[in-house]
């Protein structure tokens, strides 16, 4: 059972697809009087989910700004395969010539990102190849599988390496190769990849030119450095802005994986708050897990200022429903939507530059969509559980939930109850009736503290009222 769990994981994150740029251009000519820029993506050690983000930040970056290229400095030995198809599908979002730089060595995922570039070059001595997949067990050995699931998952892999393959010019033939063993590439009599062994290539071997129209296996040539490649391109002397995997974004990675309780404790924080006097913990908690929710989301590059400032009139819209009007009606129901069309946003990958989504089918919203209808669900019952169990905790007793939150069965006989305004009434703010502190709102005039009041109106847990004070 563990065994189809790992392969139906492996197999749905490689259903994104590999694709890549399509222009095969060598050759930059920078504009006249213009410095060439360059970003230079470090795809350093490992790769897992925190480089995506900075993948991401960097073709962003890159494409707000006009960049003449974007370069992978690549030397890893591999990692996580979903991370690597991520990124592939990140770096696919734009337009911008697209180079792999393999410093040391581009093994298993840093191939299989390298084989999604149209352009790539290899310093001397460096190593590209072996894409063969594998599962780490729980002992962090590799994990032996069953014959027809190994089979099942390779056949999958080589699918999607000869897309990449054809999307970045390659022959797919020879880009399987680095995945099966058992395949023998040959280009005339030449034997480039032997049965029986993965491909994997040197910078020589790479750069060698074959077939009837002879042109390069993989890399375009050898160089010692990127600077070295930059003159080769024809962006000698670019500005190059260098990208690395922040502190920032190592805690975006952690914010996207608790995003739903995120949103869960800041929307039931903020519903608390509305519904208890003044202004306290819940509002202070609700406030900070959503500043987590979209900081984290902006630095991992999906969440914008628009959307931001979409939730808090969405917020504002519901404060006056609760607040101002009686019932619930457009202006709830309108604040509701933003706050969950806001949610979804900041969730969903946008192109690079731009404020929109990569496009708007439901596959593009589907996975933030369930983590928002899963969060107001959640928020909802920590609403309940909250107003049930919180009034009979020496720590929470002081705001009385359970006077400020009357019981239906209650509200009617509120009605022409008199009392004192405990605070300035602005529409809203507390009251005293017999004992009871009561959350009330007036019809929209100022009564301050200390003034006699009158309920006029019940509409659920909303208590209107009216100075008498002056009659």
């Amino acid at each position: 059972m563990v065994r189809k769990l790992l392969f139906t994981w492996f197999a749905s994150v490689m259903l994104a697809g590999a694709t890549a740029q399509e222009s095969n251009t060598v050759k930059r000519i920078p504009q006249p009087g213009k410095t060439p820029l360059v970003y230079i993506i470090p795809i350093k050690k490992m790769i897992e989910p925190a480089l995506l983000y900075v993948v991401r930040r960097g073709v962003d970056e890159a494409v707000r700004n006009k960049a003449d290229a974007i370069i992978l400095d690549m030397d890893t030995p591999g990692g996580r395969v979903d991370s690597a198809v991520a990124i592939i599908d990140a770096l696919s979002k734009s337009k911008i010539p697209l180079y792999t730089f393999v410093g040391r060595e581009a093994i298993s995922g840093g191939a299989f990102i390298a084989l999604a570039t149209p352009n790539i070059y290899m310093a001397p001595g460096t190593l590209i190849g072996d894409i063969t997949p594998i599962i780490m067990g729980m002992s962090g050995g590799v994990q032996d599988l069953p014959a027809a699931e190994k089979e099942k998952m390779t056949s999958y892999v080589a699918a999607q390496v000869r897309v990449a393959a054809e999307k970045g010019g390659y022959d797919p033939l020879l880009a399987e190769a680095m995945v099966r063993a058992e395949i023998e590439y040959k280009v005339g009599d030449t034997v480039i990849s032997k049965s029986g062994h993965v491909l994997t290539l040197t910078n020589t071997e790479a750069e060698q030119l074959v077939g009837e129209d002879p042109k390069p296996l993989f890399s375009k040539g050898t160089v010692k450095d990127i600077d070295e490649m930059l003159e080769v391109i024809g962006l000698a002397g670019a500005e190059k802005r260098v990208l690395e995997v922040t502190a920032s974004e190592k805690l975006a990675r952690l914010i996207a994986a608790i995003a739903p309780l995120l949103m869960m404790l800041g929307l039931g924080g903020l519903w608390l708050e509305f519904k208890t006097p003044g202004f306290g913990i819940f509002g202070i908690a609700g406030i900070l897990c959503l500043l987590l929710f979209f900081t984290g989301h902006h630095i991992a590059g999906l969440s914008g200022m628009e959307d931001v400032a979409i939730f808090i009139l969405g917020v504002i819209l519901l404060a006056i429903e609760v607040f101002i009007t009686p019932g619930f009606g457009v202006m709830g129901f309108s604040g509701l939507l933003l706050i969950f069309v806001s949610f979804i946003s900041a969730m969903s990958e946008r192109m690079p530059g731009k404020w929109r989504p990569v496009d708007f089918s439901p596959e593009t919203f589907s996975v933030p969509f369930l983590k928002v209808m899963l969060s107001f669900l959640g928020a909802f019952a920590l609403v309940l559980i909250a107003g049930k169990f919180l009034p009979k905790t020496k720590a929470f007793r002081s705001l009385t939930l359970g006077e400020v939150i009357p019981a239906l069965a209650e509200d009617q006989s509120l009605l022409g109850l008199e009392g004192i305004a405990l605070s300035d009434l602005r529409p809203g703010g507390t009251a005293h009736f017999n004992g009871r502190k009561i959350d009330v709102v007036t019809r929209g005039d100022y009564i301050p503290g200390q003034s006699s009041i009158r309920i006029v109106e019940v509409h659920g847990n909303r208590i209107v009222v009216e100075n008498i004070s002056r009659s």
